[in-house]
Formats: C-alpha cells, sequence, structure tokens
C-alpha cells in the first residue's frame, strides 16, 4: 500500500532543519574524531565559524568539542564528567576506547617526545613536522631488543608504525624516508604518563643489558 505523499501543511509544521554546514562538521567529527586543518580546510573553517551550533549538537551525546587554533586541529572527545571513572568497563555507545600494545605505546611516547622537542625549537603550530625513519629505529631500538639485523630491524619499526597510522597520528614514510607526525599527537595520552612508560623501559633494557654482561 503506497503512503501518501505529506501535505503543504505538514510540511510547513516541520521543524527548520539544522544549517547544511553544522550537519557536514558534526557527521564529520563523528565519522573521524577530528578535522585537520591542512587536510580539510574548508570543514575546519565551518566549524570555527559555527563552534556553538556545533557543541550544540554534540552535548545530547555526551560529547565535546576541542579546538587547537594554534596547530589546526579539532577532536571530540567524551565529555570529563562522563569519564572520569576509570574502570576497563567503561563504555560508550559512539567511541570506542583504543588499545595500544606496549610496543606501540612506546613508539607513540617516541613520537611525542620528538613532537614536542621540534615545537620548542621551530614553534607551535609549524605546518609538518617530520622524523626520519633512522633516528626513529635508533630510538627505538634503546628499549627493545635487537635482532642483529638491520632489515628485520626496519620492517619491525615499520610495521609499528602502519598499524600507529590507523590512529591518525604518523603517515607512512615518505620518498625521503621521514615520517610526519601530526598534530593530534599532541593530545593524546598525557606527557608524565609517556615518559614514566619510557623511564620504565629504559630501566628494564638497562637491567637486561647487566645481566647479559654478567653471563
Amino acid at each position: 500500500m503506497e503512503q501518501e505523499p505529506p501535505s503543504p501543511e505538514a510540511i510547513e509544521d516541520a521543524p527548520p532543519r539544522t544549517d547544511p554546514e553544522v550537519r557536514l562538521v558534526t557527521q564529520e567529527l563523528l565519522k573521524t574524531g577530528m578535522i585537520d586543518l591542512s587536510e580539510k580546510s574548508e570543514i575546519y573553517q565551518a566549524a570555527i565559524r559555527h563552534q556553538t551550533n556545533i557543541e550544540q549538537a554534540l552535548e545530547p551525546l555526551d560529547l565535546s568539542l576541542t579546538i587547537d587554533e594554534q596547530r589546526g586541529i579539532m577532536i571530540v572527545s567524551v565529555r570529563a564528567d562522563e569519564s572520569e571513572d576509570p574502570d576497563d568497563n567503561w563504555n560508550h555507545p559512539l567511541i570506542r576506547r583504543q588499545r595500544l600494545t606496549l610496543e606501540q605505546s612506546l613508539l607513540l611516547a617516541i613520537l611525542r617526545q620528538y613532537y614536542v622537542v621540534q615545537e620548542l625549537e621551530l614553534g607551535t603550530g609549524i605546518e609538518t613536522i617530520k622524523m626520519p625513519i633512522d633516528i626513529l629505529i635508533d630510538q627505538m631500538f634503546k628499549y627493545l631488543p635487537d635482532s642483529g639485523s638491520d632489515s628485520k630491524n626496519e620492517r619491525k619499526i615499520l610495521t609499528l608504525i602502519e598499524k600507529l597510522k590507523t590512529h591518525g597520528v604518523v603517515s607512512e614514510p615518505d620518498k625521503n624516508q621521514e615520517i610526519t607526525i601530526r598534530p593530534l599527537i599532541s593530545h593524546l595520552a598525557s606527557p608524565s604518563t609517556l615518559k614514566a612508560l619510557l623511564e620504565q623501559l629504559r630501566t628494564l633494557a638497562e637491567s637486561e643489558t647487566r645481566l647479559d654482561n654478567e653471563q
């Protein structure tokens, strides 16, 4: 049985649609969790214009919008008052908590440390921060056991980069064997947590070295 089209009166009484730009930005944020000015400048600028309306659209979902204008990035996160409980059973119907392996966490810590140092030297908000792969490999194997093969070590790090790339914090290596560290990394994990991880892994690596020398 075919339904009759709505009458003109019903159409007139329907609530007004949300501004198209607000819908576009909100949908993009829900889809990707972030907007990077360097990649989607028009959507980013639309978000700046409609910031209040977008925040109002996210509020019923217990989500908030963080805008880092210096670095040209905005991210969606669960509202602080809804995520204070650190219980492992925490969940949100739209936001999935990301779990990293120890090696991925180590990579994240080293990348973030390098990013912060570069920002201190070059200034916050520079367009790109690149890290040579050979420097990254040297840094990683201060903490990881060396396979004894340069090619195996490189493959291991490239595999870790590929997995971390899906989180939006790093690019794949370019033709100059450099990776781009994206501004999102400045908002992932607390510096104190990552520093503690590096210290713990450094102590572990030094202990293993001493045991090897004693044998």
